[in-house]
């Protein structure tokens, strides 16, 4: 028998995808997985509709998110699988963090707003009701308005940080966000460390203190990941006892990532399921993990 499909990094419209999280687990079956992750940023609005979805099908759903922390003007992000979604330090950090990209896109958009013909109404109609609205947003309403060639455009030009527009916004620091993840009974892995455009996002001494904390893996295998970041990622890795993962990042049509052109082992799937404490993974009938 093969080794089970996985795919433990995807979006949904909730936050920046642009897929209903139902529509998102549908295609994960359809593509032959047997097991995927939904890990909205910085929100679990889309548990509740892509279990229900889960349950219908033939695969293992793991609820999760994406948490926003940022190391000063570097954003890192932590992936928590099978938190408790009604945790009271989670929730009431994941709004601030909501509150805080919201402003920080109105903020943005006004200043666009002076040189390109692009209002807050232009962004509110490319996000779903209740989505987390961000920079993928502004994106979309930038290609509507003709104004970019598409996403990947727009974030390399009006909205890529040397732009004048661009400003970061407030998040906790890697260890908090580690911290909040494993309060929650959740498992922290850190996204996609090595992404070509960041180099490795935190240094060993700061990785040493994550593990400290809890952390328990590495997105390695993930497309914007670089192949000298991915080996060291691994050096530390098996230096530090962290799991590693392997992901698409799947933003449905918001970028050229596809479900499951990167997987996770099933020894991983594992650790994650057999250490989280806060919720647990959703199957259907005929599903192959559990």
């Amino acid at each position: 028998m093969p080794d089970p499909f996985i795919d433990l990094h995807t979006h949904s419209s909730v936050s920046d995808g642009t897929e209903r999280p139902a529509e998102l687990v549908r295609a994960a079956a359809a593509a032959g997985l047997d097991g995927v992750a939904l890990t909205d940023h910085d929100t679990t609005a889309g548990w509740d509709e892509a279990i229900a979805t889960a349950r219908q099908l033939p695969l293992t759903l793991l609820p999760g998110l994406e948490l926003s922390t940022r190391v000063g003007y570097r954003s890192v992000h932590v992936l928590g699988y099978l938190v408790d979604p009604t945790d009271p330090g989670l929730v009431a950090e994941t709004t601030r963090i909501r509150d805080g990209r919201l402003e920080r896109a109105r903020r943005m958009v006004e200043r666009i707003g002076e040189d390109h013909p692009l209002t807050w109404d232009d962004v509110l109609a490319q996000a779903s009701d209740g989505a987390t609205i961000g920079r993928p947003h502004i994106a979309d309403a930038l290609v509507a308005r003709g104004l970019e060639s598409d996403r990947s455009a727009a974030f390399r030009g009006i909205l890529h940080p040397a732009s004048g527009y661009y400003e970061p916004h407030e998040a906790p620091s890697p260890l908090r966000g580690v911290e909040l993840i494993r309060a929650a009974g959740g498992v922290p892995v850190i996204a996609h460390p090595a992404a070509s455009s960041r180099g490795i996002v935190i240094d060993e001494d700061a990785l040493r203190t994550l593990v400290d904390a809890g952390l328990g893996g590495l997105e390695v295998d993930h497309r914007e990941n670089v192949s000298h970041g991915k080996r060291t990622l691994l050096d530390w890795a098996t230096r530090y006892g962290l799991f590693v993962t392997g992901s698409s990042d799947y933003h449905g049509t918001g970028k050229p990532n596809r479900l499951g052109e990167h997987r996770t082992a099933l020894v991983a799937f594992d650790a994650i399921v057999a250490e989280a404490t806060g919720s647990a993974p959703v199957s259907g009938a005929g599903a192959r993990l559990s």
